[in-house]
């Protein structure tokens, strides 16, 4: 289950997900984050199997640390989205049953965003990217609301909106969200109450 939205605004980038954790129909849990921080300036959201987007973010936290040691600096969005792309696709007869979105800052500052499949097959947006159980509510709704050009306040409103209205809709996520807004300045992240439902 789950759903996550990575959307770009004007030099930031956000990105959000629902917090149910749950097997089919029954919630297991309510604060169960699919979006984790890789540097500061850059964020991944992985939708799906609940074991195998801990053991992917466990993987690739591993991965960008030795990156760091034999590189001596952070890795780059879209060097990290290679990596995230690869080591999908060596796991493809036996894939980890997940759909990373990946959204950062380039080092000039610009909206870097990009969706994998479950084998690693790469899609880069300018606009947004969404994954999880519904995705044509959040499609839709991210169509109907996003601008370009966004300051971060009303990409937060923008994102919080085509999330909320999505889950809704959706039987299998929802129980709350969690905005992440990347800005050069830093990150801000903000909790949302939804439909307990």
């Amino acid at each position: 289950g789950g759903a996550v939205i990575a959307m770009a605004g004007d030099n930031c980038v956000g990105i959000c997900s629902d917090l149910r954790l749950g097997v089919q129909a029954q919630t297991v849990a309510m604060d169960f984050e699919k979006v984790f921080p890789v540097t500061e300036k850059l964020y991944i959201g992985l939708t799906g199997l609940a074991s195998d987007v801990l053991s992917v973010n466990q993987l690739l936290n591993f991965k960008t640390k030795l990156y760091k040691l034999r590189e001596n600096r952070e890795i780059k969005p879209e060097a990290f989205s290679a990596m995230l792309s690869s080591l999908l696709y060596e796991k493809r007869f036996g894939p980890w049953f997940t759909e990373p979105v990946v959204a950062g800052l380039s080092e000039d500052g610009k909206p870097f965003l990009s969706g994998l499949d479950l084998i690693g097959a790469p899609v880069f947006a300018d606009d947004f990217v969404v994954a999880g159980t519904c995705t044509s509510n959040l499609h839709g709704m991210c169509e109907s609301l996003y601008r370009p050009n966004m300051n971060p306040e009303e990409l937060f409103e923008v994102l919080s909106q085509s999330l909320l209205a999505a889950v809704d809709r959706d039987a299998l996520s929802g129980w709350g969200a969690v905005v992440h807004i990347i800005t050069p300045e830093g990150v801000m992240t903000r909790k949302l109450r939804c439909r307990q439902d």
